[in-house]
């Protein structure tokens, strides 16, 4: 019995990573999160075998967290996921952090400690603090409560190397003089959170969905660090495949968006302030009566979502639509960019959660070398991804890849208006002259060609 806790934590750091490989595929990502979080609750509970403690005030600190942790996660909108991954990462930065103050307070009142001890305290506290206030920003710029522009102003790099450069001679000084830096100890708190925002406002809203897999990340390097404070051998494994699986997936955005991640993560991302040209013209609209004689007669449409389609739900009517296609003898496919949306991963969610097949999700790479021969390209609330003016050089959205929809034989573009998207580009899309414009609700609209195909 005495070696229980480290059979638990064995068994719990097996769990996590069989659970994080589950996650790669769309079949098997359900489980995977499940068993994830069985591993996590076996840690809990080793840590509080281990630990010997006094559980009233845990217990009801978890009873409470749960409940509030279930409410949100029931109730929130998919629409405002990506502001809640937010969150979720700000918080675990901010609990690591937590974690490294409090070690620090018992080694002020007299607790053994090591130079090693310190050190990791130092980097708890750095990579804490950034990922809480750097998640905040996010999360504000994600819930549109702030401007999604980027703020930028002369020297700014400058300014943000002197804040790690006094983190780290503050770090020196408390492995110095550990008992006589508590008001150095409460400065680098307040510091690393100043650096935190200076990173994140930078970045652009086109980019945010690079910035929430890079905080992910810091969430779990955040993590790690607080386990070698406390030598807790499950959170230190936990923490690093987190810090891991976040870099490589910010890498993956990073080459989808054509950005460098030592840009990213040294706040470079957004440097380009030009909106690029305002387009005006006369947009072709179109009637549901008219897509459906489009689609009606088309060999092959490949539907492309966006943010507007999880505004308005419109995933299940989606699938609905593509199955008619299908059996008017149509070849069918969700072009899918790695960062349409808000956050990674988000069109792959809500179409998983209409059960498209995952062969039909195919990516832009797959599909721009034939788009030509594409009857039908279906935007649904897609903008920035599709923007022509990503060709365009000193746009905000230059240099990203996106899905050449404009070179379809025919463009549908489902929105509500001719705005442009999250990045503040217009889009000249919308006024080429293969493009038609089918304006309102996206579910709406596509309920409306569906009981055109019923009824047909």
């Amino acid at each position: 019995m005495t070696n229980l806790p480290d059979y638990l934590y064995i068994l719990a750091s097996i769990l996590f990573i069989y659970g994080l490989k589950m996650l790669g595929k769309a079949t098997t990502a359900r489980k995977g999160n499940l068993v994830s979080a069985v591993g996590m609750l076996i840690a809990i509970v080793a840590t509080l075998i281990l630990a010997k403690l006094d559980l009233k005030w845990i217990v009801l600190g978890g009873v409470i967290g749960s409940v509030i942790g279930a409410a949100a996660a029931r109730m929130v909108k998919m629409t405002s996921m990506p502001e809640m991954v937010g969150l979720f990462n700000g918080f675990g930065g901010l609990a690591s952090l937590l974690v490294g103050w409090a070690e620090y307070h018992r080694i002020v009142n007299g607790a053994e400690s090591s130079l090693f001890t310190l050190i990791a305290i130092g980097v708890t506290v750095l990579i804490g603090g950034v990922t809480f206030s750097g998640s905040m920003v996010a999360y504000a710029k994600l819930a549109e409560k702030i401007s999604g522009k980027p703020v930028l102003f002369k020297g700014q790099q400058l300014v943000n190397g002197l804040i790690l450069v006094v983190m780290v001679v503050g770090t020196a000084f408390i492995c110095l003089n550990p008992l006589s830096a508590y008001v150095v100890f409460v400065g680098m708190v307040v510091i690393s959170m100043v650096l935190g925002i200076l990173v994140t406002i930078p970045i652009g809203g086109a980019d945010m969905p690079v910035v929430i897999a890079l905080l992910n990340s810091y969430s779990g390097l955040a993590a790690s660090a607080a386990g070698f404070v406390i030598m807790n051998n499950v959170l230190i494994v936990a923490g690093s495949l987190v810090g891991a699986s976040g870099l490589i997936l910010t890498s993956i955005m990073c080459r989808a968006m054509n950005r460098s991640l030592s840009n990213v993560m040294f706040a470079g991302v957004g440097a380009t302030v030009t909106a690029g040209k305002t387009f005006t013209g006369e947009a072709k609209t179109v009637s549901s009566d008219d897509v459906y004689l489009m689609l009606e007669a088309a060999s092959s449409v490949v539907f492309v979502p966006g943010y507007g389609m999880a505004v308005a739900q419109a995933q299940h009517a989606v699938k609905e639509l593509g199955g008619l296609l299908e059996a008017n003898g149509c070849e069918v496919n969700y072009c899918v960019h790695p960062v349409a949306g808000r956050m990674p991963g988000h069109m792959n969610v809500l179409l998983a959660e209409a059960d498209v097949p995952y062969e039909q999700l195919v990516e832009p790479g797959d599909v721009n070398p034939t788009i030509a021969n594409v009857d039908v390209a279906v935007v649904i609330g897609a903008n920035d991804v599709v923007n022509p003016s990503a060709r365009e050089e000193g746009t905000a959205l230059y240099g990203m890849p996106i899905i050449d929809v404009d070179k379809a034989r025919v463009c549908v573009v489902l929105k509500r208006s001719l705005k442009a998207g999250f990045a503040g580009v217009d889009n000249p899309l919308f006024f080429a002259p293969n493009t038609r414009m089918l304006l309102g609700d996206a579910k709406a609209s596509i309920t409306s060609i569906v009981a055109e195909f019923k009824g047909a």
